[in-house]
């Protein structure tokens, strides 16, 4: 760039001829990695301005040029000018891994921008995989709480090499292709990327002689049984965690976790609404009209419940605290019986002589229901 067509370094940056030492670090900062040219790849000027804004900054960051600057303007660093010449810059790359910290994609700022870093813990690459286990039990079993076995085929940690994936009396000796760092460095251009060993995958290690049962891996695929044990009141959906009987870690790594969701069976005579059971009770018409005391199926056997005279189908009753415990209280849920009034599908000569008397009897007076919706319906029998 000529000297003539040089942007003002304070503008470059954005900041103003008063800016403290801090301020314009803080400004180059941000600007350098928003037009960094490996986050501009598509941007044929984004190499350009980086060097322009490394330049800006290298001036003002250094409190002799920055006075030459404030005095001659660019006129100070031009060939045979007043003030420092070209050879006074540095590299923009150079001041980059300065300011941010690092030569390359190890630590630092320069590190949380641009992704680079060791990655996950060697603990964490060598963990074995968390496990689902999709469990369907019984109402009762959900409401009461019960301790379960299930069977399940997984990676499990080998017998022969306990885990370690080396053959008895064998070691694991340093990778020679990392050093036993667990990462190898390459070079990109001016950067150097760390990257997991392809070799070791982490570790650091290799093992001499390979298990010949797992094949250095120190897990084998094992039928396991798992015991659980189911707290009373869970719901539909609930996940469970058992803690490491997910599959073994690889050379001895941490195992994973095993996590069973929990289904209910459809039950045959109750349904569940949170705590709350609901079921259906027929009862005879005479109990309905007469009223008196039934059996009303609960989990726990039965239970009486006192039933008005007059009652009608589908009237709902509530029987507090014959639901099912909250999972996480004391507290237990309340059962709904919904009585439905059965009428008799066949009757003998004598029933029904005694039932004609008995309607003759009763009248519009004992119907109050029937009456009110007539009533409001008579437009439509018109």
């Amino acid at each position: 760039m000529a000297t003539t067509n040089k942007r003002d370094y304070y503008e470059v940056l954005g900041v103003g001829r008063s800016a403290t030492e801090e301020e314009v670090k803080r400004a180059y900062r941000k600007l350098a990695v928003q037009f960094h040219p490996d986050k501009n790849p598509d941007d044929p000027h984004a190499e350009e301005k980086f060097k322009e804004l490394g330049e800006a900054y290298d001036v003002l960051m250094d409190p002799d040029k920055r006075a030459a600057y404030d005095r001659f303007g660019h006129a100070a660093f031009a060939p045979g000018g007043v003030g420092f010449g070209r050879g006074a810059f540095h590299d923009p790359f150079e001041i980059f891994r300065e300011v941010f910290g690092g030569g390359g994609f190890g630590g630092g700022i320069f590190e949380t921008f641009f992704g680079g870093g060791g990655g996950a813990r060697t603990e964490d690459r060598r963990r074995g995989s968390d496990l689902r286990y999709d469990m369907e039990i019984k109402l009762e079993e959900a409401a009461f709480g019960a301790e379960k076995q299930i069977e399940i085929e997984k990676l499990d940690t080998c017998d022969k090499c306990q885990g370690s994936g080396a053959e008895p009396g064998s070691r694991k000796i340093s990778c020679p292709t990392c050093g036993g760092r667990g990462q190898v460095v390459s070079s990109r251009g001016f950067f150097h990327i760390s990257q997991t060993c392809p070799r070791c995958h982490g570790t650091g290690e290799i093992i001499e002689k390979p298990c010949q049962k797992c094949r250095g891996e120190g897990r084998v695929e094992k039928l396991t049984r798992v015991k659980l044990k189911i707290p009373a009141g869970i719901r539909e959906g609930t996940r469970l965690r058992s803690l490491g009987n997910g599959e073994a870690g690889i050379g001895g790594g941490p195992p994973g976790d095993l996590y069973v969701v929990i289904h209910i069976k459809e039950h045959k005579i109750f349904q569940r609404e949170g705590d709350d059971l609901y079921c259906e009770v027929p009862i005879p018409f005479s109990s309905a009209a007469l009223g008196g005391e039934i059996d009303v199926p609960t989990l726990e056997g039965k239970a009486h419940l006192k039933v008005p005279a007059g009652t009608q189908s589908a009237q709902m009753f509530k029987m507090r605290g014959k639901g099912i415990v909250n999972v996480n209280s004391r507290g237990h849920g309340d059962l709904f019986a919904r009585l439905i009034v059965e009428v008799p599908s066949r009757l003998n000569a004598e029933q029904r002589r005694k039932l004609e008397e008995f309607a003759a009897l009763c009248g519009e007076e004992n119907t109050p229901m029937r009456k009110s919706f007539f009533e409001r319906a008579k437009e439509f029998f018109k």
